[in-house]
């Protein structure tokens, strides 16, 4: 695989885990720690802090440019948190499920292109953070996703979206 594929990789996946911090920012702010699933949600944005900082060190040492387009996950990531939370505590759960529906299929194909060995650092971290949004999932759904207000509409909606915003943080 090439220097510049292995780039887009990164780029967008550091995009990804920032908007995740961003989302739970915005769910916390509106529920508090003493809705339900609070505890499960600061573990799990803990675990997407975690995921972010290792990304952006990455992006660092090779010298990657992160997308232009990180303000805009910015406010987006904290609004979708924050609505989703606001309609409740199911509905942050079901926000979580069809994120991580989705970067579980983005992570396997990144990985699927990374089995020709050409960068084991980038493809050993997605598969451990691949891991961790499996984890993620599945609280999720054990915390009720399905029972979100017009769960297949939303979780359709949201999964829609983040693939739109994984092809644009490749891009740009």
């Amino acid at each position: 695989m090439s220097i510049a594929r292995s780039a887009k990789m990164l780029r967008v996946d550091q995009a990804g885990e920032y908007g995740a911090t961003r989302i739970y920012a915005g769910q916390m702010a509106v529920m508090g720690s003493r809705a339900p699933h609070s505890s499960a949600i600061a573990a799990m944005a803990a675990q997407e802090a975690d995921h972010r900082q290792r990304f952006d060190a990455l992006i660092a040492e090779r010298g990657v440019r992160p997308t232009v387009l990180q303000p805009l996950w910015s406010v987006a990531g904290f609004a979708l948190g924050a609505a989703t939370a606001l309609l409740g505590p199911e509905a942050a759960m079901a926000c979580t499920a069809a994120i991580e529906q989705e970067i579980d299929l983005h992570y396997t194909a990144q990985l699927d292109e990374l089995a020709d060995g050409s960068d084991p650092e980038l493809a050993g971290m997605i598969a451990d953070f691949r891991d961790d949004e499996r984890e993620h999932l599945e609280t999720a759904m054990a915390a009720g996703a399905e029972k979100a207000p017009a769960y297949p509409l939303l979780s359709g909606a949201i999964r829609m979206g983040c693939r739109m915003a994984i092809r644009l943080s490749e891009r740009i």
